[in-house]
Order: structure tokens, then C-alpha cells, then sequence
């Protein structure tokens, strides 16, 4: 089968069936490989040099943020029983591209995969705002200086980051400054290729870690 390579990782063997069933029912994608803790997940991803990996976060031996560190340069989606697990900050800082709702609706687990397979983050406003205001919690008192690299950027793309950070998606950017969703989408490539940062993910906890934005701004 050709198309999109997966691997699944979690402890409970009847969700990783239901994930393979889900995502093979697409024609398009394969399960690889499944891995029952973090030690199996590094192997497996290793091993098979999957597009995709799905990352549970609590599992034996070696939990999915530890193993998620040690797959630089793979896709992780983390999977999550909760809206907002307590570890997510720490699963993004440690590579992650985003995280699944376990029990999100079938075209959204298939949507997320195809997202993060192709380099996008999967991060929703909603999840957004609930995950800068735990890192507004973490973050000490603020810096005094500018966020290094922020004067790389220019004044619509510092704009366009604030906006990204506030939780806005590319087409309420869009509509907000008046442009197209291309341009806007422009915007965020140019700035993350200048702050040397992989995906929005990333620029949405750098511009809270820096202070670019207050933790508590609407």
C-alpha cells in the first residue's frame, strides 16, 4: 500500500486498533508498525521511518514526552484523554506537532494526521488559549529585553505573530488585517523561517516565553 505511514503508540491495544482502523479505512494510509510503551515507540519509529507518528502520553517504561524527545526530526501528534493534559506543554516543547482528543470524531483524527504529515501543527484556537494560559503560569517575571531574533520581523509579521498567539486561526488573521488567507499564510512561513522555529506551535509558545504577549491579554 502506498500513501501516508503511521505508527501508533499506546498502551491500551484496543485504541491502537481502533486509530488503525480509522486511518486505514482511508485508502491512504498504513499502519506501520504499533508500539504498546514509549521504548517500542522510539524503536518503531526508527525502525520504519513512518510519516506520522501517534504518540500516547502515559505509557510504561518510557512515557510519550521522553519518547517524543528522542525522535528529532519525526512528526508526533500527541493523543490525550483530556481537553488539556498537564503534560502538553512539556510534549510541545519536546518536539510534539500538536495533540489528538482520543476520542475525537473519525474525520478529525484522519484531518490531523494528513495536517501534520504535511508539516502543518495541529493545534486548535480553542486548546490554544487554554494551553498559553498554563504557560502564563509556568513563565517567570518578564524579561526586560526584546525576544531575541523579534527585530528579524516586520512590523505586519510581529502583527501576525501576536494574532497567532492570541489563538486566531489564518482565516480570522485574514479577515482581521484584510488580506488573503495566501498572504497570511506567507506571513507565518516568513517568520517562523526568520525566528528558526518548526511549526506555529513553536511560535505560539515563543511568543509567550519572550513576553511578546501577556499570558492574560484578550
Amino acid at each position: 500500500m502506498s500513501g501516508l505511514r503511521i505508527v501508533i503508540a499506546d498502551d491500551q491495544p484496543m485504541m491502537r486498533a481502533g486509530f488503525k482502523t480509522v486511518l486505514e479505512a482511508t485508502g491512504d494510509m498504513e499502519v506501520v508498525a504499533e508500539a504498546g510503551t514509549g521504548a517500542e515507540a522510539v524503536a518503531a519509529a526508527r525502525a520504519h521511518a513512518p510519516d506520522v507518528v501517534l504518540m500516547d502520553i502515559r505509557m510504561p517504561e518510557m512515557d510519550g514526552i521522553e519518547a517524543t524527545r528522542q525522535l528529532p526530526g519525526h512528526r508526533v501528534l500527541i493523543l490525550t484523554t483530556f481537553g488539556l493534559d498537564a503534560y502538553i506543554i512539556d510534549a510541545l516543547r519536546a518536539g510534539a506537532s500538536g495533540f489528538l482528543l482520543k476520542d475525537a470524531p473519525t474525520q478529525e483524527v484522519v484531518d490531523a494526521v494528513r495536517a501534520v504529515a504535511a508539516g502543518d501543527a495541529v493545534l486548535s484556537p480553542a486548546i490554544t488559549r487554554q494551553l498559553l494560559d498554563q504557560v502564563g503560569r509556568r513563565l517567570p517575571a518578564a524579561v526586560s529585553r526584546a525576544p531575541e531574533g523579534i527585530d528579524q520581523l516586520t512590523d505586519r509579521e510581529q502583527e501576525v505573530l501576536r494574532m497567532l498567539a492570541g489563538g486566531l486561526t489564518n482565516a480570522e488573521i485574514a479577515q482581521a488585517l484584510v488580506v488573503s488567507e495566501a498572504t497570511v499564510k506567507s506571513h507565518v512561513s516568513n517568520l517562523l523561517g526568520k525566528l528558526g522555529l518548526r511549526d506555529r506551535v513553536q511560535a505560539v509558545i515563543f511568543a509567550y516565553e519572550t513576553r511578546l504577549i501577556a499570558p492574560y491579554e484578550p
